[in-house]
């Protein structure tokens, strides 16, 4: 079962780990939705984060499908269990023209839309799923302080933005006597990345390469996506590189995690249990609070991933995950 773990200056208790929910609602149907988030929460799960962007890749979809699948789900449950979190200024894939859509008045269309698609008067923890660099933070801090301020969210974090331009955030809104960003989203898992490939596929601002360690010691909490880094290791052990698609070859192949895969084959072996609970345990063991989100279709899947939050991994084997033993 999985425990909890308050975010630090929140009411907010969530589970070790978060699921992803990208594919309800398009590549999994209600009923499958309904059975993997079921699961989720006999396995001592409660915190599930979505986007309003999510499924609008699908043409012939509803608009954000996924926030859609797990308002359906919630209507048979208590809200007051389960911790929403979901993005909003991200693009819009339906329209195609790429435009940045950090704008107060943007973000305030894709809030009103995600509490519809959810069906709730509050959504927990909010993301600005990009950032606008040439914006000034101000503006952009005020608009989800009046959201807040509204009763619309609880508290706000940052998804792509980089760690200076958090700071710059969360000390603006410090000039207001208002409280900022509560956690980060960075992109981050064990398998290290070609930074031009990742960048060229939208994976950007890696956790190892952008600075995000400074901020994560001072206390921000790190929520990070691909924290299976897209099931690279176990593909690459259950049928090698030939196991890999195209895009993961690209974006994890390097000398770094051939060493990284070795190791977690040992550590893996030695405590008898699969790569990717290593994989997940490396997040899970990190010295501070580090909140993986997993992805899975299956309810069995679920279950292995959870298993990684009773593992234990020593500093010398997190150092040896690294490739620094």
């Amino acid at each position: 079962m999985l425990s909890k773990v308050t975010i630090p200056n929140t009411d907010l208790s969530v589970s070790r780990i978060c699921y992803g929910t990208n594919m309800l609602g398009t590549a999994l149907d209600q009923a499958a939705s309904n059975a993997i988030l079921d699961r989720f929460v006999a396995l001592g799960g409660n915190f599930i984060d979505t986007a309003r962007m999510y499924g609008d890749w699908v043409p012939d979809a509803p608009a954000g499908a996924s926030e859609r699948a797990i308002g359906t789900w919630l209507k048979g449950r208590d809200r007051a269990d389960i911790v929403i979190a979901t993005k909003g200024g991200g693009m819009d894939m339906r329209a195609g023209d790429w435009r940045n859509r950090v704008t107060p008045q943007d973000i305030g269309k894709d809030v009103l839309e995600s509490l519809d698609h959810l069906g709730v008067q509050t959504i927990d923890l909010y993301w600005l799923h990009a950032d606008n660099p040439e914006a000034p933070v101000g503006p952009i801090v005020d608009a989800l302080l009046a959201h807040q301020a509204a009763g619309r969210i609880r508290y706000f974090g940052a998804s792509n933005w980089t760690p200076a331009r958090v700071r710059e955030a969360n000390a603006y809104a410090a000039s207001q006597g208002k409280q900022g960003f509560v956690a980060v989203e960075p992109f981050w898992g064990l398998a290290r990345p070609d930074i031009e490939a990742a960048n060229a596929q939208g994976y950007q601002l890696h956790y190892e390469d952008a600075g995000f360690a400074q901020l994560h010691a001072e206390g921000m909490t790190v929520i990070p996506y691909a924290g299976q880094s897209g099931g690279y290791f176990t593909k690459l052990a259950q049928g090698g590189e030939a196991a890999l698609g195209d895009a993961l070859k690209a974006r994890y192949g390097n000398p770094v995690n051939a060493k990284r895969f070795e190791a977690v084959k040992a550590i893996a072996e030695k405590h008898g249990v699969s790569i990717n609970e290593i994989v997940l345990a490396y997040l899970l063991n990190q010295p501070h609070l580090t909140i993986p989100i997993i992805g899975a279709t299956r309810p069995e899947q679920l279950e292995e991933s959870v298993k990684a939050a009773d593992i234990e991994l020593s500093p010398s084997e997190l150092a040896q995950l690294r490739g620094q033993d």
